[in-house]
Order: C-alpha cells, then sequence, then structure tokens
C-alpha cells in the first residue's frame, strides 16, 4: 500500500483534498498546509502539493512567514519562481487588508476639523455643498460633494442627502458649504434649507449635528451660534 504522504492530491478521497474541502466545508476548516497548498498548485515528482506545503511549513514559523523573501522560497527544491511569487504575493495582500483594519477612521471634535474636510472649498467661485457622514463615535466613514450652485430648495432636496446617509449606515451627518462672496454668514435659504434638513433627520432618525458656511477668510457654525 501507497504511504499517504506520497500521494498526488487527486489521488486522496475528494473529501480530503484542499481544494474539495475548502469548498464543502468553508476555507476556515483548512489546515494550514492545505491553504499553503492551493498557492502552491501542484507538487513535484517526489511530493504532492501538500507535502510540499508541510515542508515549507516545517522550515519557516508563521511568524517568519511574515518577513519571507523570494530567495528564501527559491532555495527550497520543487518552489520554483512562479510559486514563490505566489506565496509572497499572498502575503502582501494579507498584510495589506490587516493594516485596513488598524487605520483609523477621522474624527470631528470641532468645527476646525470640519473646515480641514472642505478646505479647498475656499478658493471655489461658485456655491457647493457637500456632507460629512459620521459614525456614533463622531467619525467619518463618507464624504461627498453633493451639488453645485446657489443653495435653494430644488437642487438641495433632503433625500439626495440622506440617501448616501442610508447607504453608510451614518449616525449624523454634517453639512458643509462656501460662499464665494467672502461673507459666511448664512443666507435666508440657507437658514430654511437648513431647518428643512434637520426636521426631515429627525423622522428618520439621522442627526444633522451641524452646519458648517465657509468662505476665504471666515467660517460660520450653525451649532456653535445656537441655529442647530
Amino acid at each position: 500500500m501507497k504511504d499517504k504522504k506520497k500521494f498526488l492530491i487527486r489521488e486522496l478521497p475528494k473529501v480530503e483534498r484542499p481544494r474539495e474541502k475548502l469548498i464543502e466545508k468553508g476555507v476556515e476548516n483548512l489546515k494550514d498546509e492545505e491553504l499553503l497548498a492551493i498557492l502552491l498548485r501542484t507538487g513535484t515528482k517526489e511530493k504532492s502539493a501538500l507535502d510540499l506545503a508541510k515542508q515549507i511549513l516545517k522550515k519557516f514559523s508563521k511568524k517568519k512567514f511574515q518577513k519571507l523573501k523570494f530567495q528564501d522560497l527559491i532555495k527550497i527544491k520543487g518552489i520554483d519562481k512562479a510559486k514563490a511569487c505566489t506565496i509572497l504575493s499572498a502575503i502582501e495582500f494579507t498584510k495589506r487588508i490587516l493594516k485596513l483594519g488598524e487605520e483609523t477612521l477621522p474624527k470631528i471634535e470641532s468645527v476646525k476639523d470640519v473646515v480641514a474636510q472642505f478646505s479647498y472649498l475656499r478658493e471655489k467661485q461658485r456655491e457647493h455643498l457637500g456632507a460629512l457622514y459620521l459614525n456614533a463615535r463622531n467619525e467619518v466613514v463618507f464624504k461627498k460633494h453633493l451639488f453645485v450652485g446657489t443653495l435653494d430648495s430644488n437642487i438641495c432636496h433632503p433625500r439626495e442627502i440622506f440617501k448616501y446617509a442610508l447607504d453608510q449606515n451614518a449616525a449624523s451627518v454634517i453639512l458643509v458649504h462656501n460662499h464665494p462672496s467672502g461673507d459666511p454668514t448664512p443666507s435666508k435659504a440657507d437658514l430654511e434649507i437648513t431647518k428643512r434638513i434637520k426636521e426631515a433627520g429627525k423622522i428618520m432618525g439621522i442627526e444633522i449635528l451641524d452646519h458648517v458656511i465657509i468662505s476665504k477668510n471666515k467660517v460660520f457654525s450653525f451649532k456653535e451660534k445656537g441655529l442647530i
């Protein structure tokens, strides 16, 4: 009887083949050597991909895997350039995914933080309206440039603003727009639109935290002035 270690993967019962096992039971149920064998795809005349994977894992601990170099891998019999590139690419891709989880979202703690997100509006010659969509920790989960042109009820409809809030599961919204005139004092239309959007937010359970108007050198905050 053949030693199981000498079996080709295709000679193993289907339930023991790494790819079939992944499909049938889920990737989380595969052993380390089975995951690596899938990346290797093929073995050598002497060893199956599974045996080759075991050899690699015996030589390099998981901790060492994070710092593997191309030259480390191609020194192993059965690991050619293609296999080495596949393994290193998988390791690097995993590192980048994990790094995303470490990144912190921008947090809004002051009007200054809001202005920093839309500072480019100071130079615009037309009015622009944008919004910051925040989670329950006041972190920016989404930023959207919404409208261009003088704000009025025809173009600034609450449904467009809250569409993105719902898409992003945002807890609150901060509106931001600019006044090219240089005077950030809100107009009558600004006041009316802000009130309408705030009321719509109450119905939807999404708070409008502030409406910030930016001009060349000044800033107006509805929240700071007690208008929201």
